[in-house]
């Protein structure tokens, strides 16, 4: 199991910490009593391995609590449970402008100045700071820096574009476009089997379907340039923090083309290694609304 304890200054950046390290599987849990790290570190091992990554907040919003972390340490160390602690800083300068945007108190000094509170924060830290396995300083960070380095630390290796979800969707236009679509495809310039009688009762999950709808030039085309350009756009999405990626592709009904153009896409991204999942919102509204009217 990894177990990281991240703590840190108030606006250093362990909300932001916490999240990457979500994404990257790790079980977190914000502002646990030190005094219970014991109990919870026993129960992950109870797990059988079900939990091997955790992470846990522990700062100074613990109050009178988080004198309790050093006793829970040492309980960690003598029974050989191992524990690495993330440490995150940044200037006292940026600290304060943080705060002043934020529009937020400081933990230790709720009605006095915000340095104050930053002052009495780091007397407090500097011996956890000390037994830091890893300090990151967050002054020139930007929140994308920020996650890469997790990443770097704490990823188990495989390259960041591969953990974005990537969300392959095909609809009908007369039924709406996704709301959470972050690109969307218009696929009906393409030659639809709606009109074909032999292949109208089929879907683009179905062979003749799938078959005739690829075997145009304009489709071959058309795929060529959105997969360049899906694999063009997806390290630049990573780069400003994205973690989820919804490309939707649309025709009349949802149905036909949108569906064969979907699972193509989808099947490329899969066979890259991207974590690509599909899913047909419409692909059987139209065959839904014809029962009900009969």
């Amino acid at each position: 199991m990894r177990f990281v304890i991240v703590t840190g200054l108030s606006g250093a950046g362990k909300t932001e910490a916490t999240r990457s390290l979500e994404d990257l599987g790790y079980f977190c849990v914000d502002n646990l009593p030190p005094k219970l790290i014991p109990k919870f570190a026993e129960a992950c091992l109870q797990s059988h391995g079900k939990i091997d990554k955790v992470a846990l907040v522990i700062d100074i919003r613990g109050g009178i609590f988080f004198d309790d972390l050093f006793e829970s340490l040492i309980y960690l160390k003598e029974n050989e449970f191992k524990y690495e602690i993330l440490f995150l800083e940044a200037s006292d300068e940026v600290l304060v402008k943080r705060f002043k945007e934020s529009r937020r108190s400081h933990p230790l000094a709720p009605t006095g100045r915000v340095i104050t509170g930053i002052d009495e924060e780091r007397k407090k830290l500097r011996e956890l700071k000390n037994r830091a396995d890893n300090l990151i300083d967050t002054s020139r960070y930007a929140i994308r820096d920020l996650r890469e380095k997790i990443n770097v630390l704490y990823g188990d290796g495989t390259h960041e574009e591969k953990q974005l979800s990537i969300t392959v969707l095909s609809f009908g236009f007369k039924y709406g476009i996704p709301t959470d679509s972050d690109l969307v495809f218009d696929v009906r310039f393409l030659p639809n089997p709606f009109y074909i009688p032999d292949l109208k009762p089929f879907s683009g999950n179905d062979e003749p379907v799938r078959k005739y709808v690829l075997e145009h030039e304009e489709t071959k085309g058309f795929l060529e340039k959105l997969e360049d350009m899906v694999l063009f756009l997806i390290p630049n999405y990573v780069k400003e923090g994205k973690r989820q990626l919804i490309i939707s592709i649309g025709c009349t009904g949802g149905r036909h083309r949108s569906v064969s153009i979907a699972n193509a896409l989808h099947e490329k991204l899969s066979n890259d290694g991207y974590k690509s999942s599909i899913d047909h919102r419409d692909i059987n509204e139209d065959v839904n609304r014809g029962a009900k009217k009969l």
